[in-house]
């Protein structure tokens, strides 16, 4: 059966207007900032985000503008299944890349590509930014560079498209009339840097099937349902998303087990490992430190900290208080 439906989620993946099946909640897209309209939340954090056209909305889940005041002067931000560029109109941010890892400025903006640890971002008291919420695979097209090199090492925009051409890009976005004209010319810098990119196909197929089972499938029927080694789909994985299938699937099923989280209730630790997938609740936690560093109760607490002190924030939905 398994096979059977890789087969055909791999064929229809070419047809046109396909979309890609996921099982997410209403509010749990790939990247957590993701809102479906313009939003400004009782402390004055103004979000606006925005689907880019065809053939953007194939790479990217969407466009958006941040502007207001930190929730906290610094977040952490769990791995999710996706990546992230972020062009800074503000102040420089910080970012630190685990716990062995110098904190590093960002002035100009910065690139993430799929991380497999949690980021650190440090916050000026007000934060100011246009960005895009790629998918996996979403940034290839738009770097000079494999995206394992980036993996768990962002880089500032400056280092992918050069220093003129991001000062041009940043003149022009300060300059322009709101949000929306903001997104739009993002948009079509975007568009005019898009790069053919041969075998993406092939990545971006699996790994919408790897999202349509919830990150809970055999990475042998993957790679056979392509018609490619194991080792090939690797590599490419590696090229173009910057990590293995395996971890990518790993990193689907986690992210979708924390937004299976309800802070407010009660939770039952067994019942939510199992329904995921999970061995047992001690592997459950095994991955929970993995990811995030803190194990789930302590998670929970941390969540109840943020809707407590920031409740209706627009980030409310995935980054933590590191303070």
């Amino acid at each position: 059966m398994l096979g059977l439906f890789l087969e055909d989620h791999l064929e229809a993946a070419d047809a046109p207007g396909y979309r890609p099946l996921t099982r997410r909640c209403p509010r749990t897209p790939t990247w957590p900032y993701r809102i479906a309209s313009d939003e400004c939340d009782a402390v004055g954090v103004e979000y606006v985000s925005r689907v880019p056209r065809p053939p953007l909305d194939g790479l990217i889940d969407d466009l958006y503008y941040l502007e207001g005041a930190r929730p906290y002067a610094r977040l952490m931000l769990p791995p999710v299944p996706g990546a992230l560029l972020i062009v800074n109109l503000g102040e420089p941010f910080h970012i630190r890349a685990g716990a062995d890892v110098e904190t590093a400025e960002y002035a100009d903006g910065c690139v993430v590509t799929m991380p497999t640890r949690a980021l650190e971002f440090g916050y000026p008291v007000r934060t100011r930014s246009v960005g895009v919420h790629f998918k996996p695979w979403g940034p290839a097209p738009f770097l000079p560079m494999p995206a394992a090199e980036l993996c768990d090492r962002p880089v500032t925009v400056e280092q992918v498209w050069g220093r003129p051409a991001v000062a041009e890009l940043r003149d022009r976005l300060a300059a322009a009339d709101g949000p929306h004209e903001m997104l739009t010319l993002l948009e079509k810098e975007l568009m005019r840097r898009l790069c053919e990119t041969p075998g993406l196909g092939l990545v971006r197929q699996t790994s919408t099937v790897i999202a349509a089972a919830g990150g809970a499938v055999a990475i042998g029927d993957l790679s056979a349902a392509a018609g490619v080694s194991s080792t090939h789909l690797a590599q490419r994985f590696k090229e173009f998303v910057g990590v293995t299938p395996k971890r990518l699937a790993r990193t689907h099923r986690f992210a979708a087990t924390v937004f299976a989280i309800d802070p407010a209730g009660p939770i039952d630790w067994g019942a939510l490992a199992a329904g995921a997938g999970y061995f047992d609740q001690a592997h459950f936690g095994h991955e929970f430190r993995a990811f995030t560093g803190l194990t789930p109760t302590r998670y929970v607490e941390v969540r109840r900290r943020f809707l407590r002190e920031h409740p209706g924030h627009v980030l409310d939905s995935w980054p933590l208080p590191a303070d």
